[in-house]
């Protein structure tokens, strides 16, 4: 079975409509865990794609750009400080209720600003294929491979 197959099994719907029903984390990434959401894996989505994400306690979103595309985040549970520019020199903080837009090519590292509760963020991408257009930006905090 190929992945789409895989996440398209969990999918309800026809005729233009699709439901994913409470999903599990199954991706972890750059920091980062991710519930199943929607995207070109699993609908016929072309341009958009949508998942909730969570960075542990005192976790850090290493430093990346997305290529061509924008993002959205709803802070849904704790706070975050984002560090953007093209040497992270900037920041700003946002806790829950808060929305977030980030442009095509903002180089951002992303901190959970608590050590003992996760943030939890709705984020929705103008990309319908999620990850593959992210690419790493140099930082700090990034261990060494």
């Amino acid at each position: 079975m190929t992945e789409r197959t895989d996440l398209a099994a969990a999918i309800e719907g026809v005729h233009g409509i699709a439901v994913l029903r409470a999903s599990e984390t199954t991706r972890g990434w750059n920091g980062i865990r991710y519930k199943t959401g929607l995207s070109a894996k699993n609908v016929n989505a072309s341009r958009l794609s949508m998942n909730v994400a969570t960075i542990p306690p005192g976790g850090v979103a290493y430093a990346h750009i997305h290529v061509d595309f924008e993002v959205m985040l709803y802070i849904l549970q704790g706070r975050v400080r984002h560090e953007y520019g093209p040497s992270l020199e900037h920041a700003v903080e946002n806790s829950a209720g808060d929305f977030i837009f980030i442009e095509p090519g903002v180089p951002h590292e992303v901190l959970n600003l608590s050590d003992t509760e996760p943030v939890v963020a709705v984020v929705a991408r103008s990309d319908a294929s999620e990850w593959e257009h992210i690419v790493d930006f140099p930082s700090a905090r990034r261990p060494a491979r």
